[in-house]
């Protein structure tokens, strides 16, 4: 799909090397989104140690974590919409440049102002998802695109997952610093591949300039809701700061739809998110999100619980993350099956089969986690549903939505995955927390709680994953924009 052919858009000449080369482009593409994703979360298992290096309290050092998210969410719609205006190679590119700068500088940090400013700088990072998918949309023949957004998207899922299975070996066989030089080679190679082997994308927006007014309210709204959500644990869920933060985020948030809808060229175009394929989408990207990292606390923190207390089984730091390699290796499988499916079949049926999966893993454990076969079967399942699902969300909103606001869509969808990831390591670990034994540690009961909680919400996913529109309808609504996008060019 080439975008509506109108004054406010600009088709450059594509060159013929991406399609000589279609699976070269998708491996620099792909490097560049593991290095990414492994930074997500190589961090999280690691907090206790770069606390003690770093002399910062329990509570502090969690600012490593919330500030990488709330960079993240900020600057993936403004990154994505650059993107879409001015060429999304270009931008990529200078996208892995401030990625290798906050990385070098987060290995050499010797204080946590330092290693905050630096995970800060290595958020902008959140916008190589949305501009990847937008450069295989524009730039590879269109058989090949379902599957290469399939493994795009299994990517990240893949990425975030190796994070937590091999911070622990690198902590201890190295040291936390080597946690920021490792994903630096990646970075690297994929800034010299798309450098020089990925074509700038041929069709771009030329609506206007980038919307500051909108783009003031969202930062705004996010970094108050992030906030909210992650240090309601430490503030008090009811503390004025918490619920205070809570509100200005959700009234900035109306007040910067209002304003997006008088705006001739919006960051985030409201009526996109009107969709039935975008709307629907975004619901399952946020209840995944949840899920996800639902599993990246509760698995590993039941693998240590001691193997006196009669639940845990007293697993360390490393050995703890191998048990979530299943997931991993079902997300590298099934992501591009979903691909496939998709072309052939539409975005809804692996959606729906991917909620599903993601329903049975945590049901599972729910009824029961005696044993370690169990967990691994938890793993199993979620890794094949994120797989279905996450490269079935991409597809979908690349069928729903012009190919001019690609890279915009995909980013909405990439800041609902982040919050709903927020809302899901804030809750579980709040549920955990509220039925502790004597010794202060969580109680079998709260796992139980845990995995009930990311089941229910897996519940929600399935439901929204069946409203997702059918091929036919998908293909309906997008001629629809596309006359909208006219009608408004002649305006």
């Amino acid at each position: 799909m080439s975008g509506p052919e109108n004054p406010l858009t600009e088709v450059v000449e594509p060159t013929a090397s991406a399609k000589r080369h279609p699976w070269l482009v998708l491996l620099y593409l792909s490097l560049a989104g593991l290095s990414f994703a492994v930074l997500q979360s190589l961090v999280a298992p690691a907090l206790p140690a770069i606390a003690k290096d770093v002399h910062a309290s329990s509570a502090s050092i969690t600012w490593v974590i919330t500030a990488y998210l709330l960079s993240a969410s900020v600057l993936t719609p403004i990154l994505g919409r650059l993107g879409d205006m001015i060429g999304k190679r270009r931008v990529l590119l200078v996208t892995l440049v401030i990625l290798g700068v906050g990385t070098v500088l987060a290995g050499l940090s010797t204080s946590l102002p330092l290693l905050i400013v630096a995970r800060a700088i290595q958020g902008a990072a959140g916008a190589i998802l949305p501009l990847s998918i937008g450069i295989v949309r524009d730039e590879l023949p269109e058989e090949k695109v379902g599957v290469s957004v399939g493994m795009l998207s299994a990517i990240f899922g893949i990425g975030a997952g190796l994070g937590i299975v091999l911070a622990g070996p690198i902590v201890e066989s190295l040291s936390w610093e080597w946690l920021f030089w490792f994903p630096l080679v990646l970075i690297v190679v994929a800034l010299i591949g798309i450098a020089f082997g990925v074509p700038e994308s041929p069709i771009r927006d030329n609506a206007g300039s980038l919307d500051l007014k909108g783009t003031s309210i969202l930062t705004v709204s996010l970094v108050s809701i992030l906030l909210a959500i992650s240090k309601g644990a430490s503030w008090g869920w009811t503390s004025f700061a918490t619920v205070g933060l809570g509100v200005l985020g959700l009234v900035a948030l109306v007040v910067f739809a209002r304003v997006e809808l008088g705006v001739k060229a919006p960051l985030i175009d409201m009526h996109l998110l009107a969709i039935r394929g975008v709307w629907t989408t975004n619901v399952v990207g946020l209840t995944f999100g949840f899920v996800m990292f639902g599993m990246f606390v509760l698995i590993p923190t039941l693998l240590e619980m001691p193997a006196e207390t009669g639940y845990g089984f007293g697993k360390s730091v490393s050995t703890a993350g191998l048990y979530l390699l299943p997931a991993t290796f079902g997300m590298l499988v099934f992501g591009p099956i979903s691909g496939v499916l998709t072309r052939r079949l539409g975005a809804r049926p692996p959606m729906v089969v991917g909620t599903l999966f993601a329903v049975v893993a945590f049901a599972i454990p729910a009824f029961s986690h005696r044993t370690l076969t169990e967990i691994v079967l938890c793993g199993v399942f979620m890794g094949a549903g994120l797989g279905l699902a996450f490269a079935a969300m991409s597809n979908a909103i690349i069928a729903a939505v012009p190919a001019t606001h690609t890279s915009e869509a995909m980013g909405v969808n990439a800041i609902v995955r982040t919050v709903g990831g927020s809302i899901g390591s804030a809750v579980i670990a709040a549920a955990l927390m509220a039925n502790i034994t004597d010794l202060g540690i969580p109680a079998d009961k709260a796992f139980t709680v845990g995995f009930w909680l990311a089941a229910g919400i897996g519940v929600i996913a399935v439901m929204a994953a069946f409203l997702v529109p059918d091929a036919r309808t998908e293909a309906e609504e997008l001629e629809r924009e596309l006359e909208r996008e006219r009608a408004l060019a002649g305006a």
